[in-house]
């Protein structure tokens, strides 16, 4: 990537309206965060897991916001699947699973980047390599697509898999309120070749991203005020069309992955959808609609799969009063 490129993707600034952070809150949170990290990569696995489910448990338990909407959240998609102990066991799943993912990027973020990495990966899943092969093709046949995942199982694995597959990544995060950790944590992702770009006016980066033949990695199931309207697990959803534009400008498909998590021994099911191509000629409107909603659907199928593994504390069916909605009349 050339340094002319990797010195626009990051970008300190910070035009939210909210209050800026004192560098002493700062430096605490980043020393906090920074402790932790390590601590945890120290830990066996078997340990880690163990801590995982008491912390997911105690988030559970003591953050009922949260609980409240991966409930509501759950309820609503699997009312007619799943009686109230279920709803109940998979929301606590679900926090257990967001504290494993955090565990298991410490333990092994480090050992992603060496050149080890490639053995131990290729080890952590059964089908990896055919995984590897798949989007490698892809990407090689569509000069660069973009790639999706949903917030499930390890979603942050999925950046250094596609590292391993040789596939050159751009990947959208949003800003944090911390300018230390902002900096230690692109820091790692940058070590194992991915190049950062942030999520608020990242239309430009990205599209040059695609001319240059790479791809674009994003998650895009969060609400978000500047969105379009389409099913999500059954339910209206406001989604980003950021990923379907992208894909009729460029003639560029879209595919969905995932990394699901099978055993608590870092084992993992990988998921790659088959390239969801943009119709040439459409009415383009139209297409971004059929491709939002062919991208949510394809996203769903997996989610179902594995819904303990899903991040339904994530208020994903928030509505806003005022929304950038784009209409198709």
């Amino acid at each position: 990537m050339p340094d002319s490129f990797r010195s626009m993707t990051l970008s300190p600034a910070r035009k939210n309206g909210k209050k800026e952070k004192s560098k002493l809150v700062q430096l605490f949170e980043f020393v906090s965060v920074y402790l932790a990290f390590h601590l945890s990569a120290l830990l066996p696995l078997r340990m880690g897991h163990f801590l995982s489910g008491i912390l997911g448990s105690l988030c559970y338990v003591f953050v009922p916001r949260r609980r409240r909407i991966a409930v509501e959240n759950l309820r609503a998609v699997f009312q007619e699947d799943k009686s109230p102990e279920e709803i109940t066991a998979l929301a606590r799943q679900s926090c257990y699973s967001f504290i494993a993912s955090l565990f298991e990027t410490a333990k092994f973020v480090s050992f992603l980047n060496s050149p080890r990495g490639r053995k131990r990966i290729q080890a952590a899943g059964e089908g990896l390599d055919s995984f590897f092969q798949k989007a490698r093709e892809i990407h090689q046949k569509s000069k660069g697509c973009i790639f999706v995942t949903p917030h499930l199982g390890n979603w942050e694995f999925l950046p250094f898999v596609g590292y391993s597959a040789g596939i050159p990544l751009v990947i959208i995060v949003r800003p944090l309120d911390n300018l230390y950790l902002e900096r230690w944590l692109f820091s790692h992702r940058e070590a194992s070749g991915q190049v950062i770009i942030p999520k608020t006016n990242s239309i430009y980066l990205l599209q040059r991203a695609l001319r240059q033949g790479k791809s674009i990695g994003m998650l895009p199931d969060q609400s978000t005020m500047q969105a379009i309207v389409v099913d999500y697990l059954g339910r209206k959803a406001t989604t980003t069309p950021i990923p379907a534009l992208l894909a009729v400008l460029y003639n560029r498909p879209i595919v969905v992955v995932a990394c699901c998590r099978k055993s608590k021994r870092f084992r993992f099911d990988p998921f790659v959808s088959d390239p969801i191509w943009p119709v040439v000629h459409e009415d383009e409107k139209r297409e971004i609609f059929r491709l939002t909603e062919a991208m949510n659907r394809e996203m769903g199928t997996i989610v179902r799969r594995y819904p303990e593994q899903y991040f339904w504390m994530h208020d994903r069916w928030k509505t806003y009063r005022t929304k950038k909605e784009l209409s198709l009349r």
